[in-house]
């Protein structure tokens, strides 16, 4: 029973995410160094999120319920903070390296689009994101212990597998949005995509109330999939066309540079 618990949330977390890179990122060399890179920045960013908290928590007062709850608050807030200014600098690092890129390529276009670089990158920092996520508490669903034996819910490992599938995917519409409204000055659509993803983690304040966190939080993951869609040069009628299987070229994966 745990292999089942370990291999079907496994693949309810991750299934959709390697999906997306099999299909649209494996085969392009570029694409996996950008994916790789995006994964590194979002690591940099808990790695400072990380020693700044740890510094907070010695000098506070390990005695105080109210403190370490208000240091917890105060580590999810400047986690996130942090790794959408990691996401900006990544976005203006991207640009330095395409502008590179064309200056060496004999063509006239650039090797890749600043979308597809939104897609890769964002989809990088949700691998790195989901991956710090759920590993522990999928170490954890092997055993030994059962779930639920104390009172408590029995959903935790299935809940768990669900929030980390939609923070994925989350942080690949967000890198969309986010590069899509840098490039055209949007900033309020980058206010946006940060507001939603403090918005997204202090839902999980909510557990053990699973429904209060999962249930905005995928609300959020179809508005902004709707959102990064139509950033992404989306519509209903080449939505239809790539249905039918009458036209792909629409798509993110097969996005020609301009």
């Amino acid at each position: 029973m745990t292999a089942a618990v370990f291999f079907g949330c496994t693949f309810i977390a991750f299934g959709p995410a390697i999906a997306l890179f099999w299909f649209t990122i494996a085969r392009e060399p570029l694409r996996v160094i950008f994916l790789i890179a995006g994964a590194f920045f979002w690591l940099v960013s808990l790695l400072l999120a990380s020693l700044v908290w740890f510094i907070s928590v010695q000098i506070s007062n390990k005695d105080s319920a109210a403190q370490q709850k208000g240091l917890l608050i105060f580590g999810v807030v400047l986690s996130v903070l942090l790794q959408e200014t990691f996401r900006f600098a990544y976005y203006k690092l991207l640009k330095k390296a395409n502008e590179g890129l064309l200056t060496l390529s004999q063509e006239e276009t650039m090797p890749i689009s600043i979308r597809q670089l939104a897609y890769v990158s964002g989809l990088g920092f949700g691998f790195m994101s989901g991956a710090f996520s759920v590993v522990n508490i999928l170490a954890d669903s092997v055993g030994p212990g059962t779930i639920g034996i104390h009172g408590d819910s029995q959903h935790y490992f299935l809940s768990s597998a669900f929030m980390t599938m939609a923070i994925i995917l989350l942080h690949m519409f967000w890198g969309i949005v986010f590069f899509d409204g840098c490039e055209n000055r949007r900033w309020w659509a980058v206010a946006t995509v940060v507001l939603s993803h403090l918005l997204v983690s202090c839902l999980t304040f909510q557990n053990p109330e699973y429904v209060g966190s999962l249930v905005p939080t995928y609300i959020i993951l179809f508005l902004m999939g709707v959102w990064a869609f139509y950033s992404a040069g989306g519509s209903l009628r080449n939505l239809k066309l790539c249905l039918t299987c009458k036209d792909t070229d629409f798509l993110l994966a097969n996005h020609r540079p301009r």
